[in-house]
């Protein structure tokens, strides 16, 4: 791969060979997209048949009405859409059964996590994987978040690994065939530090689907509703995880909780909270360019029109509901994190989150996060060369125009001309 990456068929995607064999799979089949349908399968996948509070079956049924109703929607898309709300169902039945056998895991304590919040594609991922390196700390590698309960079906195979991490890497690899740029702007291998905001999804409720449908309705819904219960569901579930592998602190990140402040620190009131913060411009250039390159399969058509209208609002409304409450975030235990200045000093950034926290950054950390920059260069997987006036008809001026509120208060520097 070369070190620079310019995608040049947005507009008019050109399929590769496992694309189109993809394409033509799932048109040559009939995926109904309804409660019953994902639940059954759960049930048929686990043998488990207790979900627990059934109030996720109006947000479930929410989100593949919206998905089932749209023409552009290829088969493939809609296959996409039921494996993942079956996975998230399935999850749903084991957690249920788990707690069911243990109950005393709702004991566990989660205290003093260091969460991460802040823009998208802001160096968020960077950060608490830096953090996570740091093998003091807990965090939730990919594979897990994927199936945080384990199938007690399976076992671990003799060569010491685990069905679910061989399962996210099978995953991983078949992304990177069906999308090969992918790696270049998110990667998703299992080991990946990944957002906690996946263990709501067995409860139907986070930000999430935005990245991988146009809901509109659904984010309407998902904004208009009180998140608190989810962040008690998604406590819940890490809960589970400290029972299985017990750490003394966590870390934890998800641009979501811009928008979530309340219900985030009503959930972790002890919490250090670092933001991150970023040219906005350079945010939704590189949102709405991997997300309109990801559509080629899920969409008859890429619309980047769309991307650029939805993600240039939709990344305003995080900026303005994590200003309105500001004011939340806990005096003492906030670090701001300039991307630039991250940039340019990453091991000074990480003694200042250090310090709010009250931990030591020891020369044992040092030297695993040491070890972890070594390993994960930046530009491993190549650069992404953006066009905002090219792809998506647009200048950096017109976008920039509706973050003037967040452009007063946070002094970050200009990336995208």
């Amino acid at each position: 791969m070369t070190n620079e990456i310019r995608i040049d068929d947005l507009r008019a995607p050109v399929l590769n060979d496992i694309q189109r064999m993809g394409i033509d799979y799932g048109e040559s089949k009939h995926t109904e997209l309804t409660v019953d349908a994902v639940l059954e399968a759960a049930v048929a996948a686990t043998g488990l048949d207790d979900f627990g509070p059934l109030d996720f079956r109006e947000r479930l049924g929410l989100q593949l009405a919206e998905v089932d109703a749209d023409p552009d929607r290829t088969g493939l898309g809609r296959m996409l859409m039921f494996g993942d709300c079956t996975k998230y169902a399935s999850a749903r039945l084991r957690i249920e059964d788990l707690l069911k056998q243990h109950p005393e895991i709702l004991d566990i304590p989660i205290e003093k996590p260091v969460i991460v919040i802040g823009l998208p594609r802001s160096g968020t991922t960077n950060l608490v994987n830096l953090l996570a390196s740091d093998t003091r700390f807990r965090s939730l590698p990919l594979w897990e978040s994927y199936e945080p309960v384990p199938d007690p079906r399976e076992s671990i195979g003799p060569d010491g690994v685990d069905p679910r991490w061989t399962r996210c890497q099978q995953q991983w690899e078949a992304m990177k065939s069906g999308a090969p740029f992918i790696a270049a702007m998110h990667p998703m291998e299992p080991d990946h530090v990944h957002e906690e905001n996946e263990l709501m999804a067995p409860d139907f409720s986070n930000y999430n689907l935005e990245w991988v449908a146009r809901v509109p309705q659904w984010r309407d819904h998902y904004l208009a509703t009180d998140q608190t219960p989810h962040y008690a569901y998604m406590k819940k579930v890490l809960q589970i995880l400290q029972w299985y592998r017990p750490r003394e602190r966590w870390v934890l990140k998800s641009p979501q909780h811009l928008e979530q402040i309340g219900p985030l620190l009503a959930t972790f009131p002890d919490a250090t909270v670092v933001v991150t913060h970023r040219d906005p411009v350079a945010v939704v250039q590189s949102t709405i360019t991997m997300l309109t390159y990801g559509a080629r399969t899920a969409y008859r058509t890429p619309a980047p029109e769309w991307y650029r209208d939805y993600w240039t609002d939709r990344i305003g409304r995080l900026l303005d509901t994590s200003l309105r409450d500001r004011h939340l975030l806990p005096e003492g235990r906030v670090v701001d994190v300039y991307f630039h200045e991250y940039m340019a000093d990453e091991l000074g950034t990480l003694q200042r989150i250090y310090d709010a926290a009250g931990i030591e950054l020891t020369d044992s950390a040092k030297a695993e996060i040491g070890a972890y920059q070594a390993a994960h260069p930046r530009g491993k997987e190549g650069r992404v060369v953006y066009d905002l006036r090219g792809d998506f008809s647009t200048t950096p001026e017109q976008v920039r125009e509706r973050y003037g509120d967040y452009l007063d208060r946070f002094p970050v520097r200009i990336e995208v001309q």
